[in-house]
């Protein structure tokens, strides 16, 4: 548990260091005083900047809840999937397991702000809200796009690809079996549940947009 529990400590300061520098590089306040220049005064918008900034540090409280919530449940889909194939496994070592696959999504916010900010160049606060790099959206695009199919179209990425691969193969590291026994564990836990929480997404986005 130690172990696992310095993977989340490491996965939580890389998530708040790396959020950090993204909102630095691509001036996220700046774009965001820019846009709520159509809807507030001067004086309200700078309130809600010193509101923020006197709050930002509740911050450092957020990012670790948010990892450990997603983390806990998608260990107990896998440690479901695994004790429904008979597979006695710990629920400690699916959730090693998880820790680690997040370090891939480490890698959204880097390619994210390095194509911003060296090839698009000309952005707006809309475009770092729906843009997610290796993702069916980036073909088809979110301008004219219903609302509601901007989400699962993010979600159809090369690192939740990624994700389930590498799940797969710890999976079969974990159960001393392979990489396709994994995969099947992972495709009949992680994947359903995954497809219900982007159909949840899509549900009460297009009941509240």
């Amino acid at each position: 548990m130690n172990s696992a529990f310095l993977k989340y400590l490491l996965l939580f300061i890389a998530f708040t260091i790396t959020t950090e520098i993204t909102n630095g590089i691509l001036d996220i306040k700046g774009l965001l005083r820019h846009f709520l220049s159509d809807f507030l005064t001067i004086n309200q918008i700078n309130d809600y900047f010193n509101f923020q900034d006197k709050w930002h540090w509740l911050t450092y409280f957020y990012i670790p809840i948010i990892i450990l919530i997603k983390t806990s449940i998608i260990s107990i889909v896998l440690y479901i999937g695994l004790f429904l194939s008979n597979k006695d496994v710990k629920y400690k070592h699916t959730w090693n397991i998880v820790l680690k696959a997040e370090f891939i999504f480490l890698l959204v916010p880097v390619f994210k702000t390095v194509w911003l900010y060296f090839f698009k160049i000309k952005y707006d606060l809309n475009d770092i809200q729906n843009f997610y790099p290796l993702s069916a959206l980036n073909i088809v695009g979110y301008k004219g796009l219903e609302t509601w199919f901007i989400y699962p179209f993010q979600v159809l990425n090369l690192f939740e690809l990624f994700y389930v691969i590498y799940l797969g193969f710890q999976i079969g590291k974990l159960t001393n079996t392979n990489t396709d026994y994994g995969l099947k564990i992972v495709g009949l836990s992680y994947v359903p549940c995954l497809l219900l929480w982007v159909t949840t997404v899509m549900f009460f986005t297009l009941n509240y947009s």
